[in-house]
């Protein structure tokens, strides 16, 4: 064996990740939104680029007799002529070194919007709140309430208190931070907490349910005790409230309501960041015959390739670089109106699967909902799961149930008692919602749960009924007869 040095040649295949793929494959994910600020960086960056209103027909649009698959667009419609060896979006990386959209790794969620209309569409933004901010409000008051030098200390003060209305930093480190005593910051925060709205500027909820109990005058060493135990208040443990504050069954019922009476987040009256709305993606409408699904058009903005001004500069005197550099940019415009009209196609094709699999959910309702998995959907339209997987993040469908992110529709299976088809999970989630809404005096157990369950044709453990209980936010038998006994209280 020759230990000199020589050379070799040696030939070997392997996937190439362009950066023009990898863009193509991050736009799968990204939702209509955030395409729009793509596309508005893109316009920015690219002079051939123009946008364009978005048509009224085409690929973001599918009518049926029935949910069916729409023909895929080869891979070759997306690259172009020299670029097309074996690239694709509908690829498996499992090492890729770029990140798909943060939203990817939200939790599943769906909002319960009617939809439908009566032909003229609602402004919501009028509904928005345009009143001042918290910090605004007391800002105004500590004008009027303070000298220059503690208006100093209480702008400082108000920085750290958050939208509920409570302070988050402490008062030595505050003191520290202006150089003042914590005694003298102590006494500005004093003067602060006694600002509309009360109960700003308390350090924990008993302090701020102090605050507010004073302001009427009934902070006595009754409520001063009930405020101190309120773990036991939320446990329902009335027995040992009553012997704390040595009061009897009619004063402790009257204790509660007057606590109940307070703000436990006095801040969130006022203005703050409104709630970002869920703006839909897709809209599914029922036909006569079928269903049509559409991409909304109203957030997700066309662009064309000007070639009229490319080849107004083409024809331009240019030197070797700006020739480049301007085919560098055609083939960039290019690359960005297929990529995009392929998500487009792509997106059409999953939503369809997902109806025509769902379609006695969209029908029937969340009862009805069948178990359904990626792979399956991936299976259906000839896809890879990794493709369905980024196509189904981060977007909303609509229709006349409401709004739901797409992967609210694939959920895992739970057997039939009868021995019948699988059920979907979110279609036990409901049933349990259902019966806990109306257990009426008595309060059901996690067994008898299971026992009505399985009389509806679930076949679930005890142990799946509480998991699926806690997931939808709904506390244990205990917890709900405490909580009975609080209202009735």
């Amino acid at each position: 064996m020759s230990l000199a040095p020589r050379l070799d040649l040696r030939q070997s295949q392997s996937l190439v990740m362009t950066p023009q793929l990898q863009q193509a494959i991050k736009l799968l994910a990204l939702s209509n939104l955030e395409i729009e600020g793509v596309i508005a960086e893109e316009l920015e960056r690219n002079p051939l680029l123009e946008s364009t209103a978005p048509a009224e027909d085409g690929p973001d649009h599918v009518a049926t007799d029935t949910p069916a698959r729409e023909e895929p667009a080869g891979a070759d419609e997306l690259v172009m002529a020299g670029e097309a060896a074996g690239e694709s979006l509908d690829v498996d990386i499992a090492a890729e070194r770029f990140d798909d959209s943060p939203s990817d790794h939200s939790g599943l969620s769906s909002t319960a919007a009617p939809a439908g209309g009566t032909g003229e569409a609602v402004d919501l933004d009028s509904f928005a709140d345009t009143s001042e901010s918290l910090a605004d409000v007391l800002m105004t008051q500590a004008g009027a309430a303070f000298d220059a030098r503690d208006l100093f200390i209480a702008r400082a003060l108000i920085d750290q208190i958050d939208e509920a209305g409570y302070l988050r930093a402490a008062v030595e480190d505050v003191a520290a931070r202006l150089g003042v005593p914590a005694e003298r910051v102590a006494e500005v925060l004093a003067t602060i907490q006694t600002f509309d709205p009360s109960g700003v500027g308390a350090r924990d909820l008993a302090e701020c349910l102090a605050i507010q109990a004073r302001e009427v005058n009934r902070y006595d060493p009754c409520i001063a005790r009930l405020l101190e135990h309120l773990d036991l208040l939320a446990r329902g443990d009335l027995t040992r409230l009553k012997r704390l504050c040595q009061v009897d069954d009619e004063d402790m019922a009257d204790m509660i309501r007057e606590v109940r009476g307070y703000d436990p987040k006095p801040g969130c009256r006022y203005g703050g960041e409104p709630p970002a709305p869920v703006i839909p993606d897709l809209s599914v409408t029922r036909l006569k015959r079928g269903w049509a699904i559409e991409l909304n058009a109203a957030t997700l903005p066309r662009v064309l390739v000007n070639t009229g001004y490319y080849h107004e500069l083409a024809d331009g005197p240019q030197d070797k670089a700006g020739k480049a550099w301007l085919a560098e940019k055609l083939a960039s415009a290019n690359w960005l109106v297929k990529a995009l009209d392929q998500r487009q196609r792509t997106i059409i094709r999953v939503a369809t699967e997902i109806v025509r699999q769902q379609e006695a959910f969209f029908l029937k309702g969340v009862a009805h909902l069948r178990p359904l998995t990626l792979r399956q959907v991936a299976e259906a339209i000839d896809l890879h799961e990794s493709t369905v997987s980024r196509v189904t993040s981060n977007k909303y469908l609509t229709c006349a149930r409401g709004v739901f992110e797409l992967k609210y529709f694939f959920t895992s299976a739970i057997a039939a008692a009868d021995g019948g088809d699988a059920v979907s999970a979110e279609a036990v989630k409901s049933a349990i919602r259902a019966l806990i809404a109306g257990e009426g005096d008595t309060i059901l157990s996690d067994d008898t749960l299971v026992e009505q369950l399985n009389a509806k044709g679930f076949d679930i453990a005890r142990r799946t009924v509480a998991k699926y209980r806690e997931a939808i936010g709904i506390g244990s038998s205990v917890q709900r007869r405490r909580a009975r006994a609080l209202q009735g209280a």
